[in-house]
């Protein structure tokens, strides 16, 4: 089980003193659902500044928590102190201070939670513009390439609820196959 985000707040805390000596200002922690090939990352546009973690990555691999915040927290300190925001040699060499080894970790990529399967295209059956939808659209909306100013009820968007979903290749043997002209393998 993984901590809730006010324990985080005390790990942060804790951290801050063990390996920053409170330098760093305060953060706001938490959770982000929808990160499936990051295990964290920093915001620095907001006050305070948000860390983000993925709590699929530490559900799977719940001694990598620490070490992420650290390195998180590593690029906080960085921000603060010199406003620097990359992997550059003031951060490693903090890095290296706080015992981390490496800025990349080998957690992989983990699925989304809860992935509804439930997809809606919606299309202009005139210009053949696409767009995708999680949620079926609760009132009228029209085309905005057929006329961009507003509703316009002449250019509907047909709904089309896509039912399911199967791997037909991947965008290399697609691209491959085009090459030499002929149509990708399935």
């Amino acid at each position: 089980m993984i901590p809730s985000e006010a324990d985080l707040q005390l790990l942060f805390a804790r951290l801050n003193y063990e390996h920053f000596n409170g330098e760093i200002p305060d953060c706001r922690i938490r959770y982000n659902a929808r990160f499936s090939n990051s295990a964290g990352r920093i915001t620095y546009s907001g006050r305070p500044l948000l860390i983000e973690l993925s709590p699929k990555h530490f559900q799977k691999y719940p001694g990598a928590l620490e070490e992420t915040l650290l390195h998180e927290m590593v690029h906080a300190w960085c921000y603060a102190r010199f406003r620097d925001t990359g992997h550059g040699p003031r951060f490693k060499k903090k890095m290296r201070q706080c015992g981390l080894t490496s800025i990349y970790h080998d957690l992989g990529n983990v699925r989304p939670f809860g992935e509804s399967v439930k997809r809606y295209i919606l299309r202009c059956e005139q210009c053949s513009f696409e767009t995708l939808r999680r949620k079926r659209p609760g009132k009228p909306v029209s085309c905005p390439r057929c006329d961009k100013r507003r509703f316009n009820p002449r250019f509907p968007l047909t709904i089309y609820e896509v039912m399911g979903l199967e791997a037909v290749g991947n965008t290399v043997d697609g691209l491959r196959a085009a090459q030499k002209g002929a149509p990708p393998s399935t």
